[in-house]
């Protein structure tokens, strides 16, 4: 299985043993609020359906789901996606988040500039792109700090807590990242 260290995280794939850690982060309804996919409240059930999803996926090379730790002391703090590859047209769409605790800290553009690299130069990806909420600006301002381009937005593209939610539209290709 593919591990990325970075200078401050260690992305690894999940493991049963991660599931007490994820339910506590994942499970703070400001983590849910701002993302498009992630339920409340996060159960221990949905975090063994979504880790039994995410190995089988990863087996299948559709996708690649990594626990995000912090190399100072293995802690679990988030979560980065790598998911809808399309080997066929070499591109994939990216999502993370990070538990409420550790925000702030760079950690997220930190594990998405990884990310990225893993699907450019390991998968051989041309193109990875993701959605964030427009409310989201802290999910914005990553995308921004990795190389990515805003390419539109999706009016009332989901709903949230029974409210449509306008949707931004962001995406990196294999030679912004080799122009940068």
């Amino acid at each position: 299985m593919n591990t990325i260290t970075t200078d401050r995280l260690t992305l690894r794939s999940f493991s049963i043993d991660d599931i007490k850690s994820l339910v506590d982060i994942a499970d703070d309804r400001r983590i849910a609020d701002g993302m498009i996919s992630i339920p409340h409240p996060y159960t221990i059930q949905y975090a063994e359906q979504w880790i039994k999803m995410a190995e089988k996926n990863m087996k299948a090379d559709i996708s690649y789901y990594f626990a995000i730790t912090l190399n100072e002391d293995n802690r679990l703090i988030s979560s980065i996606e790598l998911r809808a590859i399309e080997m066929e047209h070499l591109h994939a769409e990216t999502s993370f988040w990070i538990g409420s605790d550790w925000q702030g800290n760079g950690y997220a553009t930190e594990a998405a500039n990884a990310m990225i690299k893993f699907g450019f130069i390991t998968l051989g990806l041309n193109r990875i792109y993701a959605h964030h909420m427009l409310r989201n600006r802290s999910s914005e301002n990553v995308l921004k700090k990795i190389g990515m381009t805003c390419e539109g937005t999706m009016r009332q593209r989901v709903i949230k807590w029974g409210i449509f939610e306008d949707v931004g539209f962001y995406a990196i290709i294999k030679q912004d990242l080799q122009s940068a």
